[in-house]
């Protein structure tokens, strides 16, 4: 694993999840705008409702892109984060448009960096690197040249699949210090000092 890793920041006692959807988090309370499945807890993001400095670690992992005010999501981040606890921010940068229900905006590591304001930054790069970018819009770009939402599907399963083992170019790519030029998503591990 390279540094940066889940491994290198433990859950603590009490963790947040947000934005897991229908998944099950283990080891986290799973916060969502929509009570289905899986989520533990159904509110918005911009106004947790938990007290502060509750959780050691808090994992936002493609949610900045979805939500109004990332400004607001982060205070609230850092108001319900323990002296100490530590933050995982995962958002897109070179990514197609995708609602759920809303997508806003996309983010660099530096955009990343000012939006965390006061938390210290321990370690940052790239989850998805430029392969899985060109593979992402290869496929958006196939489905826009079918008429029916059935022939779509079918592309993207089958050209999904034929297309996946180059995904492992980014193995090689993502060590180059371009590679973040058409990154496909970022990510930054911050701290809350305590």
């Amino acid at each position: 694993m390279n540094p940066g890793e889940p491994k290198d920041f433990p859950l603590g006692r009490w963790n947040l999840y947000l934005g897991g959807a229908g998944r099950r988090v283990p080891g986290y309370v799973n916060l969502d705008l929509f009570a289905v499945p899986g989520v533990d807890i159904a509110a918005d993001a911009e106004r947790l409702p938990f007290p502060d400095a509750i959780f050691q670690r808090v994992e936002c992992d493609a949610v900045l892109e979805h939500v109004r005010d990332p400004v607001q999501v982060m205070c609230e981040i850092r108001r319900v984060l323990a002296p100490g606890g530590y933050v995982h921010l995962v958002t897109p940068f070179c990514h197609p448009f995708h609602e759920y229900p809303k997508d806003y905006r996309r983010f660099t590591l530096d955009g990343l960096k000012e939006l965390a304001g006061p938390l210290e930054t321990v370690a940052e790069g790239w989850r998805t690197g430029p392969t899985a970018t060109v593979l992402v819009f290869t496929l958006e770009y196939v489905k826009l040249l079918l008429p029916f939402r059935g022939w779509r599907m079918i592309a993207h399963g089958v050209l999904g699949w034929l297309l996946f083992p180059f995904r492992y170019l980014d193995l090689f790519l993502l060590r180059s210090p371009q590679a973040g030029r058409i990154g496909n998503h970022c990510y930054l591990w911050v701290r809350k000092n305590p």
